[in-house]
């Protein structure tokens, strides 16, 4: 069974409070968030947080959207210090080579310092980045690097497109195109690359549907995205 996640103990009343600013958040809704947390959860998981204070041993390395509405804790209701999360903008992994920077060194540190067993890649519905894409928009002037950087996620555009889908069909196969793409420049780091070979290492691809909370997950061997029930199946028949 999955480990309960934090929750907030509501003090003083059965109420839940409504947070100073909550209409309004600035610096001083965070700030009160943060002596919420430290006042409130801390107290409740104290042994955890303390096992944790000196080193970690996450056990996947999740790549996720830095959209605010993905949450991958939440999601994959996991605990703090099981997972190594790196987010960015569409959730891409540039090929080994092409960009290195923070996502390689993410990954390099992930594999061969923290020995992860699993990396996720998960994309998710509604993306900005991809609908831009899909869409042909041309980024701003002003926004010079995140033109460069979706220009890793190109191959999928140009996949999709030669397919000749409805109109409606087109951003959830960009979404869907990307995942494939990045895992297999995934595959081009070294470390990556190492650790499969020895079998050592598992890579999967997710999309998270927001609206539904229901994450689906790519079969590469059937080229698709299944439920979580079908995937779960086709694992523990491995």
């Amino acid at each position: 069974m999955p480990p309960t996640h934090l929750k907030t103990k509501v003090p003083m009343s059965d109420k839940p409070m409504m947070r100073e600013g909550s209409d309004n958040p600035d610096l001083l809704y965070l700030l009160q968030g943060a002596e919420d947390f430290s006042e409130h959860v801390f107290p409740d998981s104290e042994p955890l947080f303390k096992s944790l204070a000196h080193r970690q041993t996450p056990h996947t390395l999740f790549i996720t959207c830095a959209d605010s509405r993905i949450s991958p804790e939440m999601i994959t209701q996991t605990r703090p210090g099981e997972l190594f999360v790196c987010r960015n903008i569409g959730n891409i992994v540039p090929a080994y080579g092409e960009m290195l920077g923070g996502v390689s060194a993410v990954v390099e540190f992930a594999v061969l310092a923290l020995n992860v067993r699993q990396i996720v890649i998960c994309g998710h519905s509604d993306c900005g980045a991809m609908k831009g894409l899909a869409s042909g928009a041309t980024i701003a002037d002003e926004m010079p690097t995140v033109r460069a950087w979706l220009r890793n996620a190109e191959a999928a555009r140009s996949v999709v497109l030669a397919r000749k889908l409805e109109e409606q069909r087109v951003v959830q196969a960009m979404i869907e195109e990307n995942i494939r793409l990045q895992l297999t420049h995934l595959r081009t780091h070294p470390a990556v690359a190492g650790r499969l070979a020895l079998k050592q290492l598992q890579v999967q691809g997710w999309v998270y549907d927001i609206g539904h909370g229901k994450v689906s997950v790519f079969d590469e061997n059937a080229g698709a995205f299944e439920s979580i029930a079908e995937a779960r199946e086709r694992l523990q028949q491995k």
